[in-house]
């Protein structure tokens, strides 16, 4: 004898309620660095944009970043810890796999017994767990779920390579999805190049972060615009109506290669890596929280989110900027 199974009534949507980020206090410009390694500012803004990144304390780890990020969304968004439901923390920089740190986050946060796990899916990380978060809430899985890019990448540097450690940087970006009667995050647009898993890669626990950027460069300037372009297409959003483009922090020249062929002619686009560097899965909120903070995104508009790296992998949606 069979039963049937019997699906909760779900949410015909989901979407943002706020954002919140979070930056280490320390900051590492260019001269400093040049002090240290065969570099100086004019050769790091002419390959990669930065100006200065910040750089994470030895008291501040996966959990110290996410929990200062998730508070301030979680804050922003009016909602109490008990009303979530979900925890997902996206982060490809761990120094420890186990235990996951999404359930020590919700622990310092009072959130009591959530859903919780990490998800890595590197520099794509945060578009995959907002795309998962989105999915849970409308098959009714969760109602409200905090959704949190946390990464120590300088913990994975080694500080005398200058082909990494002018890049990579420290911080921490969170938001909190909800259900709604009206879609506000799109379909996901993700995938993988597995046979290129060895140009962004940490070989083993005694290593340290190495990539091959030029084949990363043209990878990403060639593939990453087609994936953005679909995000926006299955969104049922003309790139022209776009308020803001916000790819993942990689580089400034590829940031501005795809918002080229993307052509969101009235878009703003995001270039938090000239004082933030490269922070993996955190950019993409980081990069977003501090614009709506400023003031330069209005409430309601769509921006496309485009997230890609390590794995190779990619990932894109178009949201509702809360």
């Amino acid at each position: 004898m069979t039963s049937a199974i019997t699906i909760p009534d779900a949410a015909p949507g989901a979407r943002i309620l706020a954002f919140g980020d979070y930056r280490p206090a320390r900051i590492v410009t260019n001269d400093e660095l040049a002090e240290t390694v065969d570099t100086n500012d004019e050769w790091i803004r002419s390959r990669v944009g930065i100006a200065e990144r910040r750089i994470a304390g030895d008291d501040e780890g996966i959990v110290e970043l996410g929990v200062h990020a998730a508070g301030k969304a979680l804050a922003n968004s009016g909602l109490a810890p008990s009303d979530i439901d979900l925890v997902i923390l996206a982060t490809c920089s761990a120094e420890t796999p186990m235990p996951g740190h999404a359930a020590q986050v919700a622990h310092r946060l009072g959130i009591e017994a959530p859903g919780a796990f990490d998800l890595n899916a590197a520099c794509a990380g945060f578009c995959y767990a907002l795309g998962t978060a989105s999915a849970a809430v409308r098959a009714g899985s969760a109602r409200n779920v905090l959704v949190i890019g946390s990464e120590k990448m300088s913990q994975w540097v080694d500080w005398t390579d200058r082909s990494t450690c002018i890049i990579f940087a420290d911080g921490a970006g969170a938001a909190v999805v909800t259900a709604s009667e009206t879609p506000g995050i799109g379909p996901v647009v993700w995938g993988s190049a597995g046979d290129k898993y060895d140009k962004i890669i940490i070989d083993d626990r005694n290593s340290f972060i190495r990539q091959e950027g030029q084949a990363v460069f043209r990878w990403a300037t060639s593939a990453i615009a087609p994936v953005a372009l679909q995000a926006c297409e299955r969104a049922g959003v003309r790139p022209e109506e776009l308020a803001a483009v916000v790819p993942h922090q990689a580089n400034l020249r590829i940031i501005e290669a795809i918002a080229r062929k993307v052509k969101a002619s009235n878009a703003i686009v995001a270039d938090d890596i000239v004082q933030s560097g490269n922070t993996s899965g955190a950019s993409i909120p980081l990069a977003l929280s501090r614009m709506i903070e400023r003031g330069d995104v209005p409430s309601g508009a769509p921006a496309l989110l485009v997230g890609f790296g390590a794995g190779l992998s990619y990932a894109a949606q178009v949201i509702q900027i809360p």
